[in-house]
Parts: C-alpha cells; structure tokens; sequence
C-alpha cells in the first residue's frame, strides 16, 4: 500500500525543515518514559546518545517524577508543549543533560559495553521481552564503579553521577567563542563523542601519559610505540584532515578528531581562532582518554561519553578531580582501579566506538555513509559465536582484545604495577600499521607488526590448473585439482588458467580492514623457469613505488560525484564504489590467472602466490609526505609455491602448512560461490562430502548455494540430511527457515529462526528475518519487538529503519514511525550514484575487470577484449 512506504509517510507527516523524534529516558520507578522534542532535520541522523537520567532519580524534581509516573499520557502531552520553551531548554540544561537515547536503540551500559538484557536476549514466542528496568548484578569487586559484570544490566548511570556541576569557567569561556557549526545542543558534531556533562573539558583535566608512565614504565613504553599515541601527529593523518580544514573549515574535523585526538576534541579546540599547535597533540590517544571512558554504543564514529579523568576516586567513590601523588595512589589501588578500570574496558563493544564509523550527511552534503564495519564484521564472524553462519566453527569466542592486547611476559629488566603474576596486557595494540614504526624508528614495534601480520591470517592454495584443450576457448576446459594429490601431464606451448584460493581464516574481520582505499594488500603471482627466471607476473611494484594495475588487490574505488577515483581519502566526496575486493572473516576468494606454457620450456616451471601487504598505495604516501617514490615496509603475510614438470606430474606429499583435503575443496567452494560460480560451487561441495560423509556442513554449504541460485527445492533435502547428521543445528535451521518461507510456511519458519535465536540471541540475520516472518502473519506487535531487538544489535540496520517505520505507523506510534523512516530515507541505498561508477570504468578499462565477480588475470599477452557492457551492481560509497 502506498501509505505504508516509509520515505513516502516521512514526508507527509514531518515538515522538511523539522522532524519529531522522542527523547527516551530510563527512570528506575517509573519505568521508561518519552519526551518528544522537536530537532533540526540537519541534525539526523543522529549518533546514538545515552540517556543520563538512568539511576540517580534524585536529579530531577519529585513533582516532575510523580506526574510522570503516574499520568504519563498527560505528562506527555505537557512534553509537546513545553518542547520548544525556553524553560523547558533551561530545565534540561540545569540537569547537564549531556545526550540522548532513542528508543529503540539501546546503548551500551556504563561500564558493560553490552546492551542491557532487553535489547540482546530476544523473548521466546508467547513472551514478553525483559524491560530495562530489571535488577541489575553488582559490579565486580576489582572493577570501576560505573558498571556491572559484562553481559549483565546495569543500574547505574549511563553518564557520570557528577554531571549536575555548574559550568565551569573553562567551558563558559570556550563556550563564548566556539562554533557551534552543527547547533549548540550537539557541540561535537560530526563525531558521536560528549562529554559526561555535555561541556568542554579544559586539556588540562587529562593527566598525561608520562605521568601514568610513573607506575606502568612498560605499558607506557608499548603505548608509545604504538599506533593509539601516534594517531594524531602521524604526518600523513595531518596532511589529510588539513584538506578538510582548507576546503571545509575546522569544525569538519571533529569528524576525525573523535577518534584521533579526543582531547582536542572535547576541549573545544577545533574551532575558527583556536590554536593550530597544541601542547597535548604528540599523545594522541592518551591513558585517559581510554580509561577515563564511561560507556559507549555501537554507532561508531567516537560513540563514547567521556567521564572525569581522575585516576582516583575519594571515600565516597567520587573523583578525585586533582593531581595525585604516587605515593597516594599505591596507598589506595582499589580507588585507584575503580577510577580507571571498568568492565567496558574488555569488550569488544568499547572498540567499537572508534572502530565502526559512518559518514554523516554534515560532512559530505549527500546523505549518511556507512565508512567502515571492522565491529560489525567481527559480530558476525565465526570468532563471537554470536551468528550461525559462518563457514567455519570456533571452539571459544575471542573479541579484539583477545588478539590485538594478548598477554605477555614482562621484560625482565621493565617495571609495572598493571602486570599479574608476570604478565602484561599488551599495549601495543598489534595490527597493520607499518609505517608509523618505521617513520618514529621503533624498530622492536616494526618487528611486532611484521610477526602478528604473518601469524596465520591467510593461507594461500594453488588449487588447481583449468587447462584448456585444443579448441582453446576458455569456456572448454578441463579442471585438474586438487593440485599435489592428482596425476596430469603438461605440454609446452599449452595456455592454464591458475586457481589461487586465499582464505582469511586468522583476522575476526574483513582484509583490508577500515580505509581500503589507500591501505593496500594485493597478490603477487609469479610463473618462473626452473633456473630462476620469471617468465610472467602479476603484481609487481614498478620502478616509482606504484603497484602494478592489473595486480588482484584487496581494495575498493572509491568514487566522486564526479565520476571520478577519490584518490586521497577525501571522504566528503565519497558516493559509490565502483568495486570492492574485501575479503571477509572466514571466507575464501579465488583468484585465477591465465598465462601460457612457453613452447620451448623444458625441465619444470613454478608458480607462487604471496599476499602482500603496505600500509598506503604509493600515489597516497607520496602525496602525504611531499616525496616520489616514499620507501615503505612491504609484508609478505603468506604463500606458496607449487613445481611442475613439462610431462607427467605425479602426486606430492602435503606441505605442513597445507589444509586437508577436504577443507581445500570446502574453501574453493566458497570461492566458486561468492563468484557466483553456483553449479561448480555445488559440485566443490559435493566432494566435500563424498570426502565427509558426516560433515553436516557440507550439505548445508550445498544448500545455501541452491537459495542463491534459486533453487529451493534442491536445497531441502540437503537441509533434511544436514540436519540428520546434527539435530538442530542452527545454521541449517536458519536456512531451512528461509527455505520454508519461501514455500509459503511462514509459522514454520517462525519455529525454526526462534530456534536459532535460543542458542543466537545476537544474530543480526536470524533476528531480521524472523521480524519479516512476524510481519507477513500480520503480527504486528511481535515484528515490532523483534526488529526492536535487531536494533539493540545493530542500530543502524536498514531493514529495521524501513519495517519499523511501517510497523509504527500501523500500531499508531506516528512519531516513532517518522523517526525510524528519516532514518530510513537518510540512509537508504542511491542506486543512481551507480553513474558516477559506470563512469569511471568505463575510462578505465584496466580495472574494469574487477567489477566482474568472475575474471581473470590475463597474463598471455594475447589482445585484451573489452566488452562494451560494464557488468556492475551498486555498492554504497561509504568505504566498507
């Protein structure tokens, strides 16, 4: 129905210039009320505040509370009126109201970095989902004060108890000359951060790091070196957000300094007539912004509200909010830990506020984009055990701290008061920054860096040889695989096509993670004699530090609104992708290179395949540091090399690093699927299980390759046997629901997504499609809950926006529906930039290919054929 369309009820129910939303705010007795207030439209979408009247009901006015309590239709009704009143603004204000919550979005509670029992355990069928106002555990006796044990609802404030203070006068005085470019009621925009009382924060609040350095010499050492203390003074970060400065102004930046330089952030310094030169730029990410951190959300782009840097709290658990002796602070660890440690701390969710982001309509003048998803991918990877779909199983969950702060020994000759029975949590924070170690020549980082970017992300199988025969078209092959375990013979002068399959089984997220476009990881493929010689190859580096165009990278383009690459991380021009080649968690890409035999080869030939990794491509660090040809490190994360002779080729012996049999065709089959190779993709997994018979994911591999494909009636039987093998198995389950739908049997489906959900509360995809299936029975309230929990999720889920909008306006909730639908419409898909990417590929042919999930590396030399049809489908241009 026409009414239902939610863009379409957007613009008949809210006047363009503004839009009605609610302010939601969790009171402990009166249970959760709304407020609604009117906002400027420009200031959606918006990040995902906390509300900072949890807890402490003392804050507000006792008549307030009762009227609320107990007569909420009128007191909302008051609400409308008063909204827009100078009373009402100067009433929020006294309180310090420093952000907001909007139902259903749930924040991450202060100090748990999870969302409270309602948002992440979905009810069973019948049952009515857990209100947020229900008890709460105490927290931890060795944690801070401001949050409860993880995964447990918390019943303390969201922000800081202390908020109620006055101005102080370093805020009245930056106050009194501050742009407020995006409104005064969100002085930090375009990041999502605050501050525990909405105010500036005078730089000088935050101890520095060589003052924690005191008592945890070798955290601080790691710190320095690693790529949190450098985020901000790193010369190439400088000459980038500078761009945006120069084109936009400096209230643009706090788009990046959220995360970069949260000091110079909420310190009011990115503004018209601050000063250029900071005193507290070298440390970047300093001890306290970490730790002074009181809660966060999942919307990224800074989403955290920065508490009072104290690195002690008083008797009364309130802090300390001036310099303390070392010698205080070892008197009194306990108030010492419960000023700077919390439960959030150790979640994945506290990463989350920086690394997931989004690029909001304020900065590009288009519409919101979403920049990166590291988060969101390790939620949905195998590594969680919080989806059940993956590929692949783990035994245990591991979060980012799991891998990127592991334990270890402390050096013997370094002191620390943090380490525990001799072992330190790293604060190197390990990752693919390579360059920063090698421009501030820490060279024992650089070592790190190269060691963990080689600790088995990848593995790398040349898999198999497509050999053409004499008619010699490439659509009549023949496949030898896999290759070291068959018998074949080859014959100079013939023209192969390579196999390579490159599985990302090490990384929780995607590779390259975050800024693809300018980070770059390819694949190097070489074909060389026996005496050493290359003869072909792909993905070289030319003479001038560039990288070979045809080489197979994990990149993207991203392109402009005006057809064109966006070639130096210009986000705010960003529209579309013209192609992505992002490996997934878990997943397997193909990669195919055809060359040809030399017909007067004898003896034998090799074939290598190596990942390799930099931190920039060439054009970019060129760029940055005003230098051609800007050496950087080159990281060969993984590779192999296969040798064969011109005639017989028998088997060989497995390397130790090689996979099984089995698990080298399940990945090709995962390869061949996401090339959408369907029929080939099936036969790899029917070797999967002529190879494993009780492998119940082989079938179900089977199946999901036949949903794809359309098939639905092929993949129930393979469903039935999968779910033989093991018995309500959720991956199969979920699957067999989707498959049930599609014939029509919704109420089955139903059974087996709630099925899914006991053992996957937190499944994104399990949730949204059991919400669609509530919603074609018509029922409407229990749609409404499930897509509710989606959000708690993922609160930027698009079909949670669209159904929602819907769901609301069909229950009568007009003003929650107008919500979720400009939500909706701001962050919809533009199927129409898709111009801008046909445009660029058509100008440049040499990378056309790899828009085509299907091609090949042709390394023949024989003449290129272009096709004059760009295949292309549309990708948003945020980055991800």
């Amino acid at each position: 129905m026409a009414h239902d369309s939610p863009v379409d009820g957007a613009k008949a129910s809210i006047n363009p210039a503004r839009i009605s939303i609610f302010w939601w705010m969790t009171i402990d007795a009166p249970g959760l009320l709304s407020f609604a207030m009117e906002i400027p439209a420009s200031f959606l979408p918006f990040p995902a505040p906390v509300s900072p009247f949890q807890g402490d009901t003392k804050l507000m006015h006792d008549n307030l509370f009762r009227q609320l309590a107990s007569r909420p239709d009128r007191a909302y009704r008051q609400a409308r009126r008063l909204a827009t009143s100078s009373g009402f603004r100067m009433l929020f204000a006294s309180f310090g109201l420093a952000a907001l919550a909007f139902a259903p979005v749930g924040s991450v509670q202060a100090g748990t970095g999870q969302q409270s029992a309602a948002q992440a355990a979905p009810a069973q069928a019948g049952q009515t989902p857990i209100p947020a106002s229900s008890p709460a555990q105490q927290p931890a006796a060795d944690e801070g004060t401001f949050g409860s044990a993880p995964g447990t609802v918390s019943s303390t404030p969201t922000v800081a108890p202390w908020m109620t203070v006055p101005p102080t006068e370093y805020h009245i005085h930056v106050a009194s000359k501050y742009n407020y470019a995006f409104g005064k009621e969100t002085p930090f925009l375009p990041s999502n951060a605050t501050s525990y009382n909405g105010e500036f924060m005078s730089p000088k609040s935050f101890p520095t790091a060589q003052y924690c350095g005191h008592c945890h010499q070798e955290s601080y050492r790691q710190w320095r070196q690693s790529a949190h203390s450098n985020s901000f003074r790193a010369p190439w970060y400088l000459k980038n957000v500078n761009m945006l400065i120069d084109e936009k102004g400096v209230q643009f930046s706090r788009h990046c300094e959220g995360c970069h330089n949260p000091v110079a952030l909420l310190s009011g310094d990115l503004s018209q007539g601050m000063p250029r030169k900071r005193p507290f730029e070298d440390e970047g990410l300093t001890c306290m912004t970490c730790h002074a951190i009181t809660s966060t959300t999942t919307y990224g782009t800074g989403s955290y509200v920065m508490g009072y840097p104290a690195v002690m709290v008083d008797e009364n658990g309130q802090p300390i909010t001036h310099s303390v002796p070392d010698s205080e602070i070892l008197a009194h660890l306990d108030r010492h830990s419960k000023a700077v440690m919390r439960p959030l701390l150790h979640t994945s969710e506290f990463c989350a506020a920086c690394h997931k982001a989004a690029i909001p309509k304020a900065l590009d003048d288009y519409k919101w984009l979403r920049a990166m998803t590291p988060y969101d991918e390790w939620q949905g990877a195998s590594f969680t055990k919080q989806s059940p779909l993956p590929f692949y199983r783990k035994d245990v969950v591991s979060t980012c701290q799991t891998c990127h702060m592991l334990k270890e020994p402390l050096p013997t000759a370094s002191s620390d008061y943090g380490a525990k029975e001799g072992k330190l949590v790293s604060h190197r924070w390990l990752g693919a920054n390579t360059l920063i170690p090698q421009f501030y020549k820490f060279d024992e980082q650089a070592e790190k860096v190269a060691a963990f970017l080689r600790n088995g992300v990848f593995n790398v199988d040349i898999f198999a040889l497509e050999k053409e025969n004499a008619a010699a078209t490439a659509a009549d092959s023949v496949l030898i695989a896999p290759l070291g375990l068959t018998t074949f013979s080859l014959a100079a002068g013939e023209t192969l096509t390579a196999d390579v399959v490159i599985q990302n089984k090490g990384a929780a997220h995607s590779h390259v993670p975050e800024q693809r476009d300018f980070y770059e990881s390819w694949v190097d493929f070489t074909v060389k004699d026996s005496s050493g010689k290359t003869l072909v190859e792909s993905g070289f580096l030319k003479p001038d530090g560039y990288l070979d165009e045809s080489a197979h990278s994990f990149t993207n383009r991203i392109i402009n609104n005006k057809g064109e690459f966006n070639d130096l991380h210009q986000i705010w021009h960003n529209r579309v992708l013209a192609y992505n080649n992002t490996i997934q968690s878990g997943r397997s890409q193909l990669v195919r290179y055809r060359f040809r035999i030399p017909k007067d080869l004898t003896g034998s030939f090799s074939i290598t395949a190596t990942v390799k990794y930099r931190r920039f491509n060439q054009h970019f660090i060129d760029y940055a540091m005003k230098e051609k040809h800007y050496p950087q490190p080159v990281i060969e994360m993984a590779g192999q090399t296969r040798t064969f002779a011109i005639g017989e080729n028998a088997p060989v012996k497995p390397g130790p690093d090689e996979n099984k049999e089995w698990m080298r065709w399940n990945n090709y089959g995962i390869g061949l699927l996401d090339a959408q190779q369907y029929a080939a993709s099936v036969h790899a997994f029917e070797r999967v299980a002529a190879l494993r018979p009780d492998y119940a994911d082989a079938f179900t591999n089977m199946a999901v390759v036949e949903i794809l494909w359309e098939k639905y009636d092929d993949a129930r039987p393979n469903l039935a046997k999968a779910l033989t093998l093991l018995p309500g198995d959720p991956r199969a389950l979920y699957y067999r629901a989707l498959v049930e739908r599609n014939g029509g049997q919704v109420k089955e489906a139903i059974t087996d997504l709630e099925a899914v959900l006991v053992k996957y509360p937190r499944s994104r995809d399990a949730l949204r499609e059991l919400g669609f299936s509530y919603y074609q029975q018509h029922n409407y309230p229990r749609a409404r809950d499930i897509y509710e929990q989606l959000q708690g999720v993922d609160p930027d889920d698009l079909a949670a926006h669209y159904n929602l909008a819907i769901l609301y306006r069909r229950l009568g909730q007009k003003d929650k529906a107008s919500y979720e639908a400009a939500r909706f419409a701001d962050q919809k898909d533009d199927p129409t930039a898709s111009v801008y990417a046909l445009e660029f590929l058509r100008k440049h042919p040499e990378v056309a290919n790899e828009s085509v999930v299907w091609h090949a590396h042709d390394l023949t030399g024989d003449p290129v054929k272009h096709s004059d049809k760009i295949q292309y489908t549309y990708m948003s241009g945020g980055g991800e």
